[in-house]
């Protein structure tokens, strides 16, 4: 039996001398998609952060505690190879303000030293038909990101993300600035890439948790209060607290 992909083991996670995220550990499974869910504040948007070291790029924040992916600790290794291998995208779509559609699919590659104009474009093909975007934008990728519409930016981000080959993909409440179509693009692409890539996703909306992820996290203040496969959390979970907060209690 394969390993996790992701371990976290003890993680304690903080804002100069305000702690935020207590003793967490959980393993999240590799081509699977793992939802964290908890109210607002609880430490979900965080404690994905310390999963490729950018919460260390706060100004006096710290974490404690072992990540290993694929066993290996993320601490040990160079930021920008860590965040290589543990992609992010964001709750509001980010693309390069100043670069058309390809140039913002091609950044990531080209940061690490590509220059192959074939490769950039294999890359670049590739990661667009990958976020479902390539058939909307085919013929106009030079054109700026920043023209297409919220939706398609987020999948741009997605194919930036993917470009680069990363093997585990962060996706910070992506649904959350977006229309209910959009939002079923995003959705239907979580259950694409969960195929290829392990996919962790924060999310307020409890029904979009249900459909799209395999395993699912409840946070409460900081706390891990339970981690198993999402049909348990939602219909039989271990915790009280998790059974208020699934059925719509508080939060």
């Amino acid at each position: 039996m394969e390993g996790p992909k992701l371990q976290v083991s003890g993680l304690n996670a903080y804002f100069g001398s305000k702690q935020v995220l207590y003793d967490l550990s959980l393993q999240f499974p590799d081509r699977a998609a793992s939802a964290i869910i908890g109210p607002s504040g609880c430490g979900k948007s965080t404690f994905l952060r310390c999963l490729n070291r950018l919460h260390e790029e706060v100004p006096g924040a710290r974490v404690e505690g072992s990540i290993r992916l694929d066993g290996q600790e993320i601490s040990r290794l160079n930021e920008v190879a860590v965040r290589c291998r543990v992609g992010m995208v964001f709750q509001k779509p980010t693309p390069f303000p100043n670069m058309s559609i390809y140039d913002n699919v091609a950044s990531g590659l080209r940061l690490l030293g590509v220059r192959s104009r074939d490769r950039l474009d294999e890359a670049v093909l590739a990661s667009l038909k990958q976020a479902a975007l390539w058939e909307e934008v085919k013929g106009n990728v030079d054109a700026p990101g920043i023209r297409l519409s919220g939706g398609q930016q987020q999948r741009l981000c997605i194919a930036r993300a993917l470009a680069v080959q990363p093997e585990v993909l962060l996706m910070d409440e992506p649904c959350s600035a977006l229309d209910p179509i959009a939002t079923t693009k995003i959705e239907k692409l979580v259950l694409e890439l969960k195929r290829t890539y392990t996919v962790i996703i924060v999310t307020h909306n409890l029904a979009q948790a249900s459909r799209v992820s395999d395993h699912t996290a409840f946070l409460y203040l900081g706390k891990l209060v339970e981690f198993g496969p999402t049909q348990k959390i939602f219909e039989r979970p271990d915790e009280a607290l998790t059974e208020s907060y699934v059925r719509g209690r508080f939060g």
